[in-house]
Protein backbone atom coordinates (compact mmCIF):
# COMPACT_ATOMS: atom_id res chain seq x y z
CA UNK A 1 0.00 0.00 0.00
CA UNK A 2 1.37 3.36 -1.00
CA UNK A 3 2.32 5.76 1.80
CA UNK A 4 0.86 9.21 2.26
CA UNK A 5 3.63 11.73 2.87
CA UNK A 6 3.17 14.86 4.90
CA UNK A 7 5.29 17.86 3.99
CA UNK A 8 6.46 19.52 7.19
CA UNK A 9 6.89 23.10 6.13
CA UNK A 10 9.41 24.45 8.57
CA UNK A 11 9.43 27.96 7.18
CA UNK A 12 5.79 28.83 7.79
CA UNK A 13 3.98 25.63 8.50
CA UNK A 14 2.59 23.62 11.35
CA UNK A 15 0.18 25.28 13.69
CA UNK A 16 1.82 28.41 14.98
CA UNK A 17 0.24 29.57 18.21
CA UNK A 18 0.61 33.19 17.31
CA UNK A 19 -2.35 34.09 19.47
CA UNK A 20 0.13 33.93 22.33
CA UNK A 21 2.65 36.00 20.41
CA UNK A 22 0.70 38.63 18.50
CA UNK A 23 -2.93 39.37 19.24
CA UNK A 24 -4.87 41.35 16.66
CA UNK A 25 -4.58 45.02 17.44
CA UNK A 26 -1.81 44.58 20.01
CA UNK A 27 0.95 43.01 17.98
CA UNK A 28 3.14 46.01 18.48
CA UNK A 29 2.94 45.95 22.26
CA UNK A 30 3.11 42.34 23.52
CA UNK A 31 4.20 41.65 27.03
CA UNK A 32 7.41 39.63 27.18
CA UNK A 33 8.89 37.75 30.13
CA UNK A 34 12.31 39.35 29.77
CA UNK A 35 11.18 42.71 28.43
CA UNK A 36 12.71 44.39 25.37
CA UNK A 37 16.44 44.06 24.86
CA UNK A 38 18.78 46.80 25.95
CA UNK A 39 18.76 49.77 23.63
CA UNK A 40 15.31 48.98 22.22
CA UNK A 41 12.53 51.53 22.19
CA UNK A 42 10.03 50.87 25.01
CA UNK A 43 6.59 49.61 24.12
CA UNK A 44 3.78 52.14 24.09
CA UNK A 45 0.91 51.67 26.56
CA UNK A 46 -2.48 51.02 25.00
CA UNK A 47 -4.53 54.11 24.27
CA UNK A 48 -1.64 56.56 23.83
CA UNK A 49 -1.35 56.41 20.05
CA UNK A 50 -1.84 59.84 18.47
CA UNK A 51 -1.75 58.92 14.75
CA UNK A 52 -4.69 58.71 12.41
CA UNK A 53 -3.91 55.84 10.02
CA UNK A 54 -4.61 52.11 10.35
CA UNK A 55 -1.90 49.73 9.15
CA UNK A 56 -1.41 46.00 8.83
CA UNK A 57 1.50 43.66 9.39
CA UNK A 58 1.85 39.91 9.05
CA UNK A 59 3.77 39.08 12.20
CA UNK A 60 4.33 35.57 10.86
CA UNK A 61 5.82 36.82 7.60
CA UNK A 62 7.85 39.47 9.38
CA UNK A 63 9.42 36.99 11.79
CA UNK A 64 10.20 34.23 9.34
CA UNK A 65 10.91 36.57 6.45
CA UNK A 66 13.65 38.35 8.36
CA UNK A 67 17.25 37.33 7.79
CA UNK A 68 17.44 36.07 11.36
CA UNK A 69 14.24 34.07 11.01
CA UNK A 70 15.36 32.48 7.75
CA UNK A 71 18.77 31.67 9.22
CA UNK A 72 17.33 30.06 12.33
CA UNK A 73 14.73 28.07 10.41
CA UNK A 74 17.38 26.72 8.05
CA UNK A 75 19.45 25.73 11.07
CA UNK A 76 16.41 24.00 12.57
CA UNK A 77 15.77 22.14 9.32
CA UNK A 78 19.37 20.89 9.35
CA UNK A 79 19.09 19.87 12.99
CA UNK A 80 15.94 17.85 12.30
CA UNK A 81 17.27 15.94 9.30
CA UNK A 82 18.59 12.93 11.33
CA UNK A 83 15.22 12.48 13.03
CA UNK A 84 13.40 12.84 9.72
CA UNK A 85 15.64 10.14 8.24
CA UNK A 86 14.96 7.91 11.25
CA UNK A 87 11.21 8.33 10.85
CA UNK A 88 11.44 7.62 7.15
CA UNK A 89 13.29 4.38 7.90
CA UNK A 90 10.61 3.34 10.38
CA UNK A 91 7.91 4.16 7.85
CA UNK A 92 9.62 2.23 5.06
CA UNK A 93 9.89 -0.82 7.30
CA UNK A 94 6.25 -0.53 8.29
CA UNK A 95 5.10 -0.17 4.69
CA UNK A 96 7.13 -3.21 3.66
CA UNK A 97 5.37 -5.30 6.31
CA UNK A 98 1.97 -4.02 5.18
CA UNK A 99 2.78 -4.90 1.60
CA UNK A 100 3.88 -8.36 2.71
CA UNK A 101 0.56 -8.86 4.49
CA UNK A 102 -1.35 -7.57 1.49
CA UNK A 103 0.39 -9.80 -1.04
CA UNK A 104 1.03 -12.91 1.05
CA UNK A 105 -1.68 -12.76 3.68
CA UNK A 106 -3.94 -15.28 1.96
CA UNK A 107 -1.06 -17.75 1.72
CA UNK A 108 -0.07 -17.57 5.38
CA UNK A 109 -1.47 -19.90 7.99
CA UNK A 110 -3.56 -18.42 10.77
CA UNK A 111 -0.73 -18.17 13.29
CA UNK A 112 1.72 -16.61 10.82
CA UNK A 113 -0.86 -14.07 9.67
CA UNK A 114 -1.73 -13.16 13.26
CA UNK A 115 1.96 -12.73 14.12
CA UNK A 116 2.51 -10.46 11.13
CA UNK A 117 -0.55 -8.36 11.97
CA UNK A 118 0.60 -8.01 15.56
CA UNK A 119 4.05 -6.94 14.37
CA UNK A 120 2.50 -4.30 12.12
CA UNK A 121 0.28 -3.00 14.91
CA UNK A 122 3.23 -2.70 17.28
CA UNK A 123 5.40 -0.87 14.77
CA UNK A 124 2.48 1.38 13.81
CA UNK A 125 2.00 2.44 17.43
CA UNK A 126 5.72 3.05 17.86
CA UNK A 127 5.85 5.14 14.72
CA UNK A 128 2.73 7.12 15.64
CA UNK A 129 4.19 8.05 19.02
CA UNK A 130 7.55 9.01 17.50
CA UNK A 131 5.86 11.07 14.79
CA UNK A 132 3.67 12.92 17.28
CA UNK A 133 6.68 13.65 19.49
CA UNK A 134 8.54 14.93 16.43
CA UNK A 135 5.69 17.26 15.45
CA UNK A 136 5.48 18.66 18.97
CA UNK A 137 9.25 19.18 19.09
CA UNK A 138 9.17 21.03 15.75
CA UNK A 139 6.33 23.26 16.89
CA UNK A 140 8.02 24.05 20.20
CA UNK A 141 11.32 24.95 18.55
CA UNK A 142 9.58 27.07 15.92
CA UNK A 143 7.71 28.91 18.63
CA UNK A 144 10.93 29.50 20.54
CA UNK A 145 12.41 31.14 17.44
CA UNK A 146 9.28 33.21 16.86
CA UNK A 147 9.07 34.38 20.47
CA UNK A 148 12.71 35.37 20.63
CA UNK A 149 12.56 37.39 17.40
CA UNK A 150 9.24 39.03 18.22
CA UNK A 151 10.57 40.26 21.56
CA UNK A 152 13.15 42.28 19.63
CA UNK A 153 10.92 43.21 16.70
CA UNK A 154 7.88 44.45 18.64
CA UNK A 155 9.50 47.73 19.79
CA UNK A 156 10.45 48.46 16.18
CA UNK A 157 6.82 48.05 15.11
CA UNK A 158 5.79 50.57 17.76
CA UNK A 159 8.47 53.02 16.67
CA UNK A 160 7.58 52.66 12.98
CA UNK A 161 3.88 53.16 13.72
CA UNK A 162 4.50 56.29 15.78
CA UNK A 163 6.95 57.76 13.28
CA UNK A 164 4.52 57.22 10.39
CA UNK A 165 1.32 58.50 12.02
CA UNK A 166 -0.40 55.12 12.56
CA UNK A 167 -3.09 54.88 15.24
CA UNK A 168 -3.48 51.11 14.96
CA UNK A 169 -1.56 48.16 13.52
CA UNK A 170 -3.52 44.95 12.84
CA UNK A 171 -1.89 41.53 12.54
CA UNK A 172 -2.85 39.74 9.30
CA UNK A 173 -1.04 36.45 9.97
CA UNK A 174 -4.43 34.74 10.04
CA UNK A 175 -7.18 35.19 7.50
CA UNK A 176 -10.88 35.84 7.96
CA UNK A 177 -12.89 34.41 9.73
CA UNK A 178 -10.06 33.52 12.16
CA UNK A 179 -9.16 37.20 11.94
CA UNK A 180 -11.78 39.97 12.11
CA UNK A 181 -10.13 41.73 9.15
CA UNK A 182 -12.11 40.90 6.03
CA UNK A 183 -10.32 42.98 3.35
CA UNK A 184 -7.48 45.45 3.04
CA UNK A 185 -5.31 47.03 0.41
CA UNK A 186 -1.83 45.76 1.25
CA UNK A 187 -0.15 48.24 -1.09
CA UNK A 188 -1.60 51.11 0.92
CA UNK A 189 -1.43 49.97 4.53
CA UNK A 190 0.90 46.98 4.98
CA UNK A 191 4.13 47.71 6.86
CA UNK A 192 5.61 44.18 6.92
CA UNK A 193 8.44 44.88 4.46
CA UNK A 194 9.70 48.15 5.96
CA UNK A 195 9.66 46.58 9.43
CA UNK A 196 11.60 43.55 8.18
CA UNK A 197 14.09 45.80 6.39
CA UNK A 198 14.63 47.85 9.54
CA UNK A 199 14.95 44.73 11.67
CA UNK A 200 17.55 43.26 9.32
CA UNK A 201 19.63 46.40 9.69
CA UNK A 202 19.31 46.37 13.48
CA UNK A 203 20.06 42.66 13.86
CA UNK A 204 23.08 42.77 11.57
CA UNK A 205 22.28 39.26 10.34
CA UNK A 206 23.14 38.92 6.64
CA UNK A 207 20.71 37.36 4.22
CA UNK A 208 21.18 33.57 4.37
CA UNK A 209 22.16 31.58 1.31
CA UNK A 210 19.32 30.08 -0.66
CA UNK A 211 18.34 26.71 0.82
CA UNK A 212 19.23 23.53 -1.00
CA UNK A 213 16.63 21.59 -2.94
CA UNK A 214 13.87 20.32 -0.69
CA UNK A 215 14.46 16.90 0.81
CA UNK A 216 11.74 14.22 1.01
CA UNK A 217 9.14 15.14 3.59
CA UNK A 218 8.83 13.28 6.85
CA UNK A 219 6.53 10.35 6.08
CA UNK A 220 3.19 9.58 7.58
CA UNK A 221 2.01 6.06 6.71
CA UNK A 222 -1.48 5.37 5.50
CA UNK A 223 -3.49 2.89 7.56
CA UNK A 224 -3.52 -0.70 6.45
CA UNK A 225 -4.90 -4.01 7.59
CA UNK A 226 -4.00 -4.47 11.19
CA UNK A 227 -2.12 -1.17 11.16
CA UNK A 228 -3.90 0.42 14.10
CA UNK A 229 -5.61 3.78 14.15
CA UNK A 230 -6.01 5.77 10.91
CA UNK A 231 -3.41 8.39 10.18
CA UNK A 232 -4.15 11.84 11.54
CA UNK A 233 -4.26 14.75 9.08
CA UNK A 234 -1.24 16.94 8.57
CA UNK A 235 -0.95 20.17 10.48
CA UNK A 236 -2.45 22.84 8.21
CA UNK A 237 -0.36 25.35 6.34
CA UNK A 238 -1.40 28.90 7.25
CA UNK A 239 -3.57 30.24 4.46
CA UNK A 240 -2.65 33.40 2.63
CA UNK A 241 -4.51 36.53 3.78
CA UNK A 242 -6.94 38.14 1.37
CA UNK A 243 -4.75 40.99 0.16
CA UNK A 244 -5.79 43.38 -2.56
Amino acid sequence: MKSKFLRILLAIAVTYTFSALAQTGSAATPSTPAGPPAGSAPTTPAGTATGTKIGTISIQDAIFGSNEGQRDMQALQKKLEPKQAELKGQNDELEALKKQLETQGSKLNEDAAATLKKQIEGKQKTFDRAYQDFQEDVQNQQQDIATRILQKMAPMIVTYAKDNDFAMIVDTSKTWPQSPLLWWNADKVDITKPVVDAYNVQSGVPAPAAPAAAKPATPRPSPGTGAGAPAKPAAPKPSEPQKQ
